[in-house]
């Protein structure tokens, strides 16, 4: 089958078993100090475990709640300094992580970055909103806020739905009136947050 005649699709795929949800994602961090203090202090996260990085004694392991019980967690040592320069990664590698924030508080979190000496870009991206930065080891971090209050448990239906509208009306991308129009389709209300005005399409990072 070829790449564009594959389906996109909420619908579970016939394969011999199927994910549950993302457990942890496990990062090669600098130091226990700087980490802490950004992922903790800067992001809001909290530090629920801490202990050896069981395959290395020598490093430490840091586990972070991102806020709905996904963790994320660090291998650390205080012999590796931290760097803001950009990472550089090849394929398999981490290119950004991305996190949730509260729509109502965007301009909050922007000011605080601010406050903590950390620049970011802003971008309208259609179907989401994203503010674009980068951790005290370079890596890019999206904090993503939506545009709609969609339930958790139909996002993927509505990303799909979304999907066939923008086919349907032959746009390159997702934008948030297929978004909207999806939500309508699927009986979801349609709630749309305040957001501010940003430029639209990619970011350089």
């Amino acid at each position: 089958m070829r790449r564009e005649e594959i389906p996109v699709t909420a619908a579970k795929p016939e394969s011999d078993f199927h994910t549950l949800g993302t457990d942890h994602i496990t990062i090669w961090g600098s130091n226990a100090e700087e980490t802490i203090e950004y992922y903790r202090d800067v992001l809001g996260m909290s530090l629920v475990l801490r202990q050896p990085n069981l395959d290395d004694p020598s490093q430490t392991h840091l586990f972070f709640d991102t806020g709905d019980g996904t963790i994320l967690t660090f291998f650390v040592s205080d012999d590796r300094p931290s760097s803001r320069q950009p990472q550089r990664t090849g394929v398999g590698g981490v290119h950004h992580l991305c996190f949730n924030i509260d729509p109502e508080r965007f301009e909050e979190v922007a000011e605080s970055l601010d406050d903590h000496g950390y620049s970011y870009n802003v971008f309208d991206r259609g179907i989401f909103f994203s503010l674009y930065t980068r951790d005290h080891d370079g890596l890019i971090i999206e904090l993503t806020a939506d545009k709609f209050d969609v339930p958790d448990e139909r996002k993927g239906e509505v990303l799909a739905a979304t999907q066939r509208i923008r086919e349907e009306a032959g746009a390159e991308y997702a934008e948030t009136e297929h978004m909207r129009a999806a939500l309508e389709k699927l009986g979801i209300e349609v709630r749309e947050y305040d957001l501010p005005d940003a430029t639209s399409g990619a970011a350089g990072m």
